[in-house]
């Protein structure tokens, strides 16, 4: 058989290799592992940090599924109305995800906070995190914080690099708040500055309260 033939052929099944193996690497990196008690390795600390963020681990974060972590988890299971098996699964998890953050997630949020309401009250600021957590929860949006918060045209700050600045540590502050369920603005997914705002399809959104500068909208 012709050499040159051998070799492209070889080519094009590596190079169908590469483009086929990136998403499937990527999906398989974004699904957390099965936990239950025993388990070690690195999803058991995010398991730990998004228990601790949302009030139900009060210890340190380590990579060991023990028994604290397993109590933790099936107050949490039983109080979103999950089998409370103590075993965190894919139901577990996409639940979980919803209502809490990861340290990198964490940063974000008082990325997006300092950056739209730094001028703001702390109330104004827990408000402005409360929105993106609604947000994450909502059906209507993406299924990430991350995703949430850099969506095209959701937030000013993205779009004129506020979003860049360094968070200090009241705004961190507001982002565990919001992140525990503090929520000021009745549920609100919007927010905007009456005295900037221009669209009439913002003005048209049922309003929820006013909170310094900003009005909180359904």
């Amino acid at each position: 058989m012709n050499i040159k033939f051998i070799t492209y052929s070889m080519s094009l099944i590596l190079g169908f290799m590469m483009v086929f193996s990136a998403p499937l690497e990527a999906a398989y990196a974004a699904q957390s592992a099965t936990l239950k008690i025993g388990s070690s390795g690195p999803d058991v600390p995010d398991l730990q940090y998004r228990l601790k963020t949302i009030g139900y681990f009060n210890t340190d974060v380590t990579t060991y599924f023990g028994t604290t972590t397993l109590q933790s988890l099936k107050r949490f299971q039983k109080e979103y109305g999950l089998a409370a098996d103590g075993v965190a699964g894919k139901r577990t998890w996409e639940t979980l995800k919803k209502v809490s953050v990861n340290k990198t997630e964490l940063d974000l949020l008082a990325r997006i906070i300092y950056a739209e309401a730094r001028g703001e009250s702390y109330k104004g600021q827990v408000a402005v995190g409360a929105v993106v957590m609604n947000r994450l929860g909502s059906s209507s949006f993406p299924n990430s914080i991350k995703e949430v918060i850099e969506q095209p045209q959701a937030f000013t700050a993205v779009d004129d690099g506020q979003y860049k600045l360094t968070p200090n540590k009241l705004a961190y502050q507001a982002a565990q708040e919001a992140v525990k369920g503090y929520d000021p603005t009745n549920g609100a997914l919007y927010y905007f500055n009456p005295e900037t705002a221009t669209s009439d399809w913002i003005w048209s959104r049922k309003q929820t309260t006013k909170i310094g500068r900003h009005i909180f909208a359904i």
